[in-house]
């Protein structure tokens, strides 16, 4: 079954969600216990790179992974570029080729199953709410999120 079909059938979004918690992180109670998503670093660009391998189309990508759980979730004022809209936005470099390494993996738990994996785009910038988080491999410093509201 080819990825779009395959796609299709599944979800209507895509979601690279896993946790992985360091073991003395897991002895919290639930509520303590912070979470890591050691996929959500290269969810973006390990898409794009299908798109680019005629795996899904771009439009598709940006569906799937942006406007899809917008709606799916109905969450207020997210998942496109419109006026009156929180401006949640990831510039990509489309021909800015790169390794994934320890050296360049954000999370917490220091690895990801992409290690050693080459892509051909990478994010640049990464803004929440408007507001510059990421910016040429170092996340910036004190910058907060909001609550998301939903439209339920």
């Amino acid at each position: 079954m080819c990825f779009e079909k395959q796609n299709m059938a599944i979800s209507n979004i895509i979601f690279f969600i896993r946790i992985i918690l360091l073991l003395q992180e897991k002895e919290h109670s639930y509520f303590k216990a912070p979470s890591s998503g050691p996929l959500v670093q290269h969810s973006l660009v390990a898409m794009l790179e299908m798109s680019r391998k005629g795996m899904i189309p771009v439009e598709k990508v940006i569906e799937k992974m942006c406007h899809s759980p917008a709606d799916l979730f109905r969450i207020d004022r997210r998942g496109y570029i419109r006026k009156g809209y929180y401006a949640d936005l990831v510039l990509v470099d489309p021909a800015q080729s790169w390794v994934v390494s320890p050296e360049n993996i954000l999370y917490k738990c220091g690895w990801s199953p992409f290690d050693g994996t080459e892509f051909s785009h990478q994010v640049t910038h990464t803004f929440v709410n408007g507001d510059l988080v990421y910016a040429d491999g170092n996340v910036v410093s004190g910058t907060q999120g909001k609550r998301l509201k939903f439209n339920r």
